[in-house]
């Protein structure tokens, strides 16, 4: 449902053992059927505050909630796509966007279609039978992203998946992205250090810096984006906020 708050974070800090707090005192909020970036330089905690979302860290102190329950663990509510594609080699196209499934279950003829279908939209149904190798980087992050999405989750957990692609390959990605996840009203938390790639992609920006989040900024910009919306001045006046909200603060 459009409006509802698919995942929170109240007061959330996270210490690695040894080391100092990697956050502290985070608070964040997606509501179902929007996109959400968090913007920031490498090692100011981005990726945990992901990971926490994910269930795969617990937090120090506070609490991280998706869909009203603890995120206590992964779990089938939320896809999470990372940094590098990290297909199975020994696997076709179809058999790795199935694998979520696979892991617990067989894949039933419905899942089956799904996969397929997902497949068609990513423009890879004709490599279904292929394997990673035979894939073209873009290719393979297609192929992750459906992956991520066979369970159909509520939100899309993305630790800057499209940060080693080429330019061209990056923005042809982030158009499909949008495109899927509007069409299956998924909620989307994507992990950037790309500026023109958060205000492109996103609803609301969040700016990290030495593990808080330090700016909050809406991005009222008209949706199906375009790219030559980049080059209008509403877009540059946010790209240079958000610039000027993280030279506010030190590493």
């Amino acid at each position: 449902m459009m409006g509802a708050t698919v995942l929170s974070m109240k007061q959330v800090s996270y210490a690695y053992a040894g080391r100092s707090a990697a956050l502290k005192q985070v608070d964040w909020e997606i509501t179902a059927g929007q996109f959400h970036c968090l913007l920031g330089r490498s090692g100011c905690g981005k990726t945990t505050l992901l990971k926490l979302a994910a269930g795969l860290l617990q937090p120090s102190s506070g609490q991280v909630m998706r869909q009203g329950v603890a995120a206590l663990q992964p779990g089938n509510s939320t896809g999470f796509v990372f940094q590098s594609p990290t297909l199975l080699a020994w696997r076709t196209v179809l058999d790795n966007v199935l694998l979520p499934i696979a892991l617990h279950n067989k894949p039933r003829p419905q899942d089956i279609r799904l996969a397929m279908d997902l497949l068609a939209r990513m423009g890879l149904a004709q490599h279904s039978a292929d394997y990673p190798r035979q894939l073209s980087g873009g290719q393979q992050s297609r192929v992750a992203i459906a992956r991520a999405l066979i369970t159909q989750p509520a939100v899309l957990l993305m630790d800057e998946p499209f940060a080693a692609l080429d330019a061209i390959t990056r923005e042809e990605l982030q158009d499909l992205l949008q495109a899927v996840c509007r069409a299956q009203k998924t909620s989307v938390f994507f992990v950037t250090h790309d500026i023109s790639e958060a205000v492109y992609l996103a609803d609301r920006v969040a700016v990290m810096a030495q593990g808080s989040i330090c700016c909050d900024l809406a991005i009222d910009l008209p949706r199906p984006r375009q790219q030559s919306l980049r080059y209008s001045p509403e877009f540059n006046r946010l790209c240079a906020e958000l610039r000027q909200a993280m030279d506010a603060v030190t590493v």
